[in-house]
């Protein structure tokens, strides 16, 4: 459910594109991100640093495409915010006793070291190349087409993504049960 609710302002940013443009657009995102994680705060006060990190950078993103009337700024925030992950990701790797990903999943589900390893290399990837193909296609096919790619295109890469994940994971459950019997 947290997942659909992060894309909420996305999928405001899409419909405020459809039926106005660009710059509507990024205002409904800024707008709709701010009063999201405000409604966070409130409710459970706690905010997520990534949140807060991804809706710094969509003020200054949007901020930018609104006051110098250039999307291109907008266009480069999916970029950054994934190649930021790609970091924490990749960087957690080297820091602490557990990935990141082992961080987050691992109250939830008990796997081998070297597979949490291969797993968070495996979202690193994922958000480096994302965020080339946003750029990919930002820069190389209509606005219209960069629109539609970073609601349908990037969120249907993520699903698929975390399908094959949860195979491969469940795998490597099935292996630890069967060795524990």
């Amino acid at each position: 459910m947290k997942f659909l609710a992060d894309f909420f302002p996305i999928l405001l940013f899409f419909i405020a594109y459809q039926l106005y443009d660009i710059y509507v657009a990024t205002a409904v995102a800024i707008v709709s991100s701010a009063l999201q994680v405000g409604y966070l705060w409130l409710r459970k006060r706690k905010v997520e640093k990534m949140q807060l990190v991804t809706l710094g950078l969509l003020i200054v993103f949007g901020g930018l495409t609104l006051l110098l009337r250039d999307p291109v700024f907008i266009k480069w925030k999916p970029t950054v915010v994934n190649w930021l992950f790609a970091a924490a990701f990749g960087g957690s790797q080297f820091i602490g006793g557990k990935t990141l990903l082992e961080r987050i999943m691992g109250h939830a589900v008990e796997l081998p070291r070297s597979v949490w390893t291969r797993l968070n290399i495996s979202w690193t990837l994922f958000f480096l190349c994302s965020g080339l193909l946003n750029l990919y296609v930002a820069f190389n096919f209509s606005e219209e087409t960069w629109v539609n790619f970073k609601l349908f295109g990037l969120l249907g890469l993520t699903l698929v993504f975390v399908i094959v994940q949860s195979f491969y994971m469940a795998r490597h459950i099935q292996d630890q049960g069967q060795k524990e019997s």
